[in-house]
C-alpha cells in the first residue's frame, strides 16, 4: 500500500489540457518521517510507521518519546502503513514523490461536524404537509409501540449528532502534483475541514 499523511488546504478549480474546468481539492503533503519498520520475521507482518508534525517537548510523555529513535523528534501524528510498496529506511523523509505515477487515490478523514440535527437533515426524511392546519412538519413520526413492550427498537433513525465521523472517499482522480509546493490536487471533494488531517493512499478499487 502506498499512502501518506497530509493536510487539506481547500478547494479551487483548474483547467485541464483540453480546456475543461475541473473542481479540485488541494492537499499539502508535509514530510512523513519513517519512525519504524516491522518485518514478518519479528512482528508477523510487514509495515512502515510514519509520523508528521513535530510535537512540543513539554507535551510529550517519556513513554511516548521512547517510541521514537534518538535522532527523530516525537511527532503529533503517527500512522502505520502495512505492506508499503517502496523500500525505505528508518529516518527517511517521504513526500509528494511517493504518488508519482499514481492516477487515482482514496482519501480518508473526519467529516465536518454539523451538531445536533433532526431527521429531515440527518436522514433526508420527507416530513409532513406544509399547509395551514397541519401539525406534522419535520417530526420523525412513530418510533415504537404504544403498548407492551413500550420501547424504541435499536437502530431507529432519530435526531442526533450529525457528522464528525471517519469517512473515506474512493477513486479520486489525481489532476496535478506540485513537487515544489508539496501539493496534490484531486478532482472532487474530500472529507474534513480545511487544515484538517487526511490520509491519502493509492486507490484500491481503480487502476493506478
Amino acid at each position: 500500500m502506498l499512502g501518506l499523511l497530509a493536510r487539506k488546504v481547500g478547494m479551487t478549480q483548474v483547467f485541464d489540457d483540453l480546456g475543461n474546468l475541473l473542481p479540485v481539492t488541494v492537499m499539502r503533503v508535509d514530510p512523513n518521517v519513517v519512525i519504524a519498520k516491522k518485518s514478518k520475521e519479528a512482528d508477523g507482518y510487514s509495515a512502515v510507521v510514519v509520523g508528521m508534525d513535530e510535537a512540543k517537548k513539554s507535551r510529550v510523555t517519556k513513554a511516548r518519546a521512547g517510541q521514537f529513535p534518538e535522532n527523530i523528534t516525537p511527532k503529533k501524528q503517527v500512522r502505520e502503513l502495512r505492506d508499503f510498496e517502496k523500500e525505505v529506511n528508518v529516518g527517511d523523509s517521504l513526500g509528494i514523490e511517493v504518488f508519482e505515477g499514481v492516477r487515482y487515490v482514496d482519501v480518508s478523514g473526519v467529516s465536518k461536524g454539523k451538531g445536533f440535527q433532526g431527521v429531515v437533515k440527518r436522514y433526508g426524511f420527507g416530513g409532513g404537509r406544509k399547509t395551514h392546519g397541519s401539525k406534522f412538519h419535520r417530526e420523525p413520526g412513530s418510533t415504537g409501540q404504544s403498548t407492551y413492550p413500550a420501547k424504541t427498537f435499536k437502530n431507529v433513525k432519530l435526531p442526533g449528532r450529525m457528522g464528525r465521523e471517519k469517512t473515506t472517499t474512493l477513486s479520486l482522480r489525481v489532476v496535478k502534483l506540485d513537487s515544489e509546493k508539496k501539493l496534490i490536487m484531486v478532482k472532487g471533494a474530500v472529507p474534513g475541514i480545511n487544515k484538517g488531517l487526511v490520509f491519502v493512499r493509492a486507490a484500491v478499487k481503480k487502476g493506478r
